[in-house]
């Protein structure tokens, strides 16, 4: 349990906090129309339907004002960049937003659902009242007409139930209610949003996600309006009014002086209280994107690699990055509106930025398609121009920030890339590579605080390991000059492999390089073994902080997760393990 703190306390908190948050609020405003006595007549037509529909409006509104916020990447930059000063354990709750953003929708359908239901109900007991099917109270309660006297208060008026007459249906009301159609286009909404962000839609057919996403903008226009339709109404003139006196007296009301007529009003609409302050910055958000969106990019280098991986070199004037970082490319030729995240694999310390694109799905698709139309390895900041005009050009959003800005924080990382998960790692290792060509003459000597890294590739065809050969045979030369050879460690992983490649790497084991890679490395065929990898780490390193950083699939990241739990010493003198994972 202890271990499982040190990397999952803090998150723990947040969510209980949150949690509790939910629950304070759903109590406090159940028992608030329970209970109320402004609310007394308005639960005799509603019964317990009334606190069940406004407990839940209440928690949708705190749940709204968080939605938009883990989704407002330059806020949580900036919020990143204020806390390089506090505990890297802070800064890791922000690559956590898009988990925390999804919780908040679930909240958000399961609100709107027992809302919705109670509402549902509340209207069939209002047209069952207004025909006269409960008892006289209910039927006087129900015949209260406007007040059109002399009350400069446009909601001071006498009537409790909003169904006026008796020769409509609930559906028609559900229909042509402000409250009631409102309710039913963000419900619809909701729907679209919520059933299209499913894996196996978001993976499959990712333009069906990012397009029914967008229909927040119907939701939350919808949310700000829903308000406004009174559909539940309080009495205002208790001290006139004494409801204990006056309940058994309707025949009266209006004609003995300690029963006036009940009045009755709505409101007032308090969701744009809640949510104006986050669809404000969201606009900021979108607006900041906007502008970087106009701002020109030229191509420096397009080459494609083996396996349909697309690297694209660009070049943007003030652009600034950390290793690890990622942005999110459009291409107008495809889609105006969609963005799409892909972490840089280059180094800060080079004059240019660049990504590596995976064929993943019809967007990736159609950006190689129009890529390999280039000559391969076309240079300059015209290429792009030459032969596809402005409407080609690149935007450009970012950079923001990920877990793996921190690789440099922990006296030991364990980098973990699954296939094009490597990406991120590229970045740190070309930025540890220009360290050494400028480091004097020990990488250690720098303002770098760690001391050992190890890295762990895991690919299912040998041709991906062509990506980033290059910049690991490189190190490896480096290392070796400088007499660092135990500051990298690096292992490699084919899964994809049949006997015949076994066979062909048996053959070839007596030589210096590996048959696949060319690296001094040899690669090993089939998954790691985690805990003997997890049990090397802690032995050669049994005081150390670790930090482990994975950009791959949930299911290793679930792994990874348990094994930094199981690993991890409740000393604080010695190893502690605490993961990281990459979240776009």
């Amino acid at each position: 349990m202890a271990n499982w703190i040190i990397n999952n306390g803090l998150t723990a908190f947040i969510l209980v906090v949150w949690m509790a948050i939910n629950i304070f609020l759903f109590l406090w405003f159940y028992f608030f129309y329970d209970l109320g006595d402004e609310y007394i007549y308005t639960r005799h037509l509603l019964g317990s339907a009334l606190a069940w529909a406004r407990a839940p409006a209440a928690v949708l509104n705190f749940n709204c004002m968080l939605i938009l916020l883990p989704v407002c990447r330059n806020l949580l930059s900036l919020i990143r960049g204020s806390f390089m000063c506090c505990g890297r354990t802070m800064r890791k709750q922000l690559d956590k937003n898009i988990s925390f953003h999804k919780l908040v929708a679930y909240m958000i359908a399961l609100m709107t659902a027992v809302h919705m239901i109670a509402h549902l109900i509340n209207v069939e007991w209002y047209n069952n009242s207004r025909r006269g099917s409960y008892d006289e109270l209910s039927t006087a309660l129900s015949n209260l007409e406007d007040d059109n006297g002399d009350d400069d208060d446009d909601n001071a008026t006498t009537y409790l139930n909003p169904i006026r007459t008796t020769d409509i249906t609930p559906t028609y009301f559900v229909f042509t209610s402000i409250a009631g159609l409102t309710g039913v286009i963000i419900t619809l909404a909701l729907i679209l949003i919520i059933t299209s962000s499913m894996e196996v839609i978001r993976r499959s057919y990712f333009e069906v996600f990012w397009y029914t996403h967008h229909l927040f903008v119907v939701f939350f226009i919808g949310l700000v309006i829903h308000g406004t339709g009174y559909i539940v109404r309080k009495q205002w003139n208790m001290e006139l009014h004494n409801v204990t006196f006056c309940r058994g007296r309707s025949s009266d009301w209006g004609r003995i002086p300690q029963c006036p007529v009940p009045q009755f009003k709505g409101g007032p609409a308090q969701t744009w209280w809640w949510v104006i302050g986050p669809m404000v910055l969201y606009i900021f958000e979108r607006v900041l994107r906007f502008i970087r969106y106009t701002q020109a990019v030229t191509y420096r280098k397009i080459v494609l690699h083996p396996s349909k991986v697309l690297e694209l070199q660009l070049i943007k004037n003030g652009f600034k990055m950390e290793v690890g970082q990622y942005v999110f490319l459009n291409c107008p030729q495809i889609s105006q509106l969609e963005w799409h995240p892909f972490t840089m694999t280059s180094a800060p310390e080079e004059d240019f930025f660049a990504v590596h694109i995976r064929s993943a799905g019809d967007w990736t698709d159609k950006l190689i398609d129009i890529m390999q139309t280039l000559p391969e390895g076309a240079q300059g900041p015209n290429s792009c121009q030459k032969y596809f005009g402005m409407w080609h050009r690149m935007g450009v959003d970012g950079p923001f920030g990920t877990a793996s800005e921190d690789v440099f924080d922990y006296e030991v990382s364990m980098l973990v890339g699954a296939g094009i998960g490597v990406t991120p790692f590229a970045s740190i290792l070309k930025s540890i590579w220009y360290k050494f060509k400028i480091s004097n003459p020990n990488l250690r000597t720098r303002k770098v605080r760690t001391q050992d890294i190890y890295f762990y590739w895991i690919c299912r065809e040998t041709h991906a390991f062509e990506w980033f050969a290059d910049l690991l045979q490189g190190l490896e030369k480096e290392m070796e000059e400088r007499g660092m050879a135990d500051f990298l460690t690096y292992k490699l992983y084919l899964t994809g492999w049949d006997q015949g490649h076994a066979n062909h790497a048996r053959i070839h084991s007596d030589k210096d390089t590996d048959v696949v890679t060319g690296l001094k490395q040899k690669t090993n065929y089939g998954r790691p073994a985690w805990d003997k990898e997890f049990e090397q780490v802690r032995k050669e390193n049994p005081t150390s902080v670790v930090g482990t950083f994975l950009c791959g699939p949930a299911v290793l990241a679930k792994i990874l997760g348990k094994k930094c739990a199981k690993y991890s010493d409740v000393d604080p003198r010695k190893t502690r393990f605490y993961f990281n994972k990459e979240n776009f």
